[in-house]
């Protein structure tokens, strides 16, 4: 790109709606932290890890809490859609913002096509006699056409799912909370905190054990950064943003290490399986009546909001991509509603293949497809702290302004966040159920490395660093 098209041609936010009120955004930010990952995945690890999966839960969010402010402080630094790809295009280079843009399209497509069938098989709870294609089907279309019709329809949307999955989370804590306190209910009698440690004690399984379950622990965390896409369309980025951020730890604590502990003094460890949802089993020993219905309507929820989620995702980060010349240049086009109109199709039409192969194929592709989506989003979040950890050094040099978000420590806990990424990525490497993603996900380098070799060669200019244009906010 020459620079004469630098000076003539948009910044990728320039055209969008800045849509998203702080309300919107604050619940966009809680529901990306409460997701299908909670309300089913905590099952499988509460067996393999027992008590402890709690101090894992805590563990990783402290590391998601660094991630975040590092992001934080891109984002005020410069505040675009699509964030981490031009961030990883500006600091690490051209390569690396197109491997990074396509890699998170990559991870809510996957996400998204495994969410549309959860939410099937969700439904399939109360109308057993509507096949499971019809029902994803069904939620394709009607998100799609969400999301088509504008960014504020959207995130109204997303308001109301998070409000949802925290209304139900919190209801949880508090009954939880008065079994344990006034003793009513069928559980009354057992409900007591030494249930953490009565049952083999705290590390039932080892702390090897415990580890291993980091990698789904990390998987329910995925979708945080989402309030990075969102940064273009915010109406008052300087003051969302950071709200969103700094409100991470208190939601981290509520409503993944609160609701855990509640439901492991209520209900012992031992009494958990994998594939049953903890809170559907925590109501059921409560005795609260149609507690397996209302719990299975929270997941449907959970798993619509992230599907939702990956369609206004998605189109933002192939417009950010064609914008930098790294994809189809239709997809930069926006609708008359100001939305990636294209973009949003094509990642649809991509997602609506995958309600057809989880159709026809065994239960065990959601895993896999699970596995892949956390993949991605560590190669995501690892790019996300590199990008930090080299603008803190051109900060330093007096090479880039400071920003007005400024993360604790400097680079010191981007630093941390890297280490325990490369950890978990040994986790999943070390483990043989897990570790065909990382096949997956060679293969997926090895053709996006054959994509830039050809993209090159189509437009040499692709590969030049662009001066990024400041965009001033407030």
């Amino acid at each position: 790109m020459t620079s004469a098209q630098v000076d003539t041609e948009k910044t990728p936010e320039e055209g969008y709606e800045r849509g998203l009120g702080s309300r919107q955004v604050q619940m966009i930010a809680i529901g990306g932290a409460i997701g299908v990952g909670l309300f089913l995945g905590a099952g499988a690890n509460i067996a393999k890890a027992g008590p402890s999966l709690i101090l894992m839960y805590a563990l990783a969010g402290a590391i998601v809490f660094f991630i975040m402010r590092a992001l934080g402080e891109l984002l005020l630094y410069r505040p675009v859609s699509g964030s981490f790809a031009e961030y990883s295009r500006e600091f690490l280079g051209p390569f690396f913002g197109y491997f990074t843009g396509w890699t998170y399209w990559l991870m809510w497509v996957v996400t998204g096509m495994a969410e549309l069938t959860a939410a099937a098989i969700y439904v399939n709870y109360w109308f057993p006699a509507i096949p499971q294609w019809v029902t994803a089907l069904v939620f394709l279309v009607i998100l799609f056409s969400v999301n088509l019709i504008s960014v504020k329809l959207f995130g109204e949307l997303e308001f109301w799912f998070s409000m949802v999955k925290v209304t139900a989370l919190v209801g949880m804590i508090v009954i939880g909370l008065g079994v344990l306190t006034f003793g009513f209910s069928s559980a009354g009698d057992t409900a007591a905190v030494s249930n953490l440690w009565e049952f083999d004690g705290f590390f039932p399984k080892g702390i090897g054990s415990s580890l291993m379950t980091l990698q789904g622990v990390m998987f329910a965390y995925l979708a945080v950064e989402l309030v990075g896409v969102t940064a273009g369309e915010s109406e008052n980025p300087e003051k969302t943003l950071p709200k969103a951020i700094n409100t991470l730890p208190w939601r981290i604590a509520l409503f993944y290490v609160g609701a855990l502990t509640v439901i492991l003094c209520v209900v012992k460890w031992t009494e958990f399986a994998p594939g049953v949802s903890p809170f559907v089993e925590a109501f059921a020993k409560i005795g609260i009546p149609a507690g397996a219905g209302i719990v299975n309507f929270v997941v449907l929820t959970a798993a619509l909001s992230s599907c939702n989620s990956g369609m206004y995702s998605t189109g933002r980060m192939l417009r950010n991509l064609a914008d930098s010349g790294e994809a189809p240049a239709a997809f930069r086009k926006l609708s008359s509603t100001k939305t990636p109109a294209f973009g949003i199709t094509v990642s649809v039409l991509f997602m609506g293949i995958g309600v057809v192969l989880n159709y026809v194929v065994p239960e065990k592709a959601f895993g896999y497809v699970t596995s892949v989506a956390t993949a991605a989003g560590i190669w995501t979040w690892l790019m996300i702290l590199i990008s930090h950890v080299l603008y803190r050094r051109a900060v330093v040099a007096g090479r880039l302004p400071a920003s007005s978000f400024p993360a604790p420590g400097g680079s010191a806990f981007s630093w941390v966040a890297i280490v325990f990424l490369l950890f978990v990525t040994g986790l999943i490497a070390y483990d043989a159920d897990s570790r065909v993603c990382l096949y997956v996900m060679a293969g997926w380098a090895a053709a996006l490395g054959i994509g830039w070799v050809i993209l090159k060669n189509v437009n040499p200019q692709v590969t030049d660093r662009r001066e990024p244009e400041l965009e001033k906010v407030g």
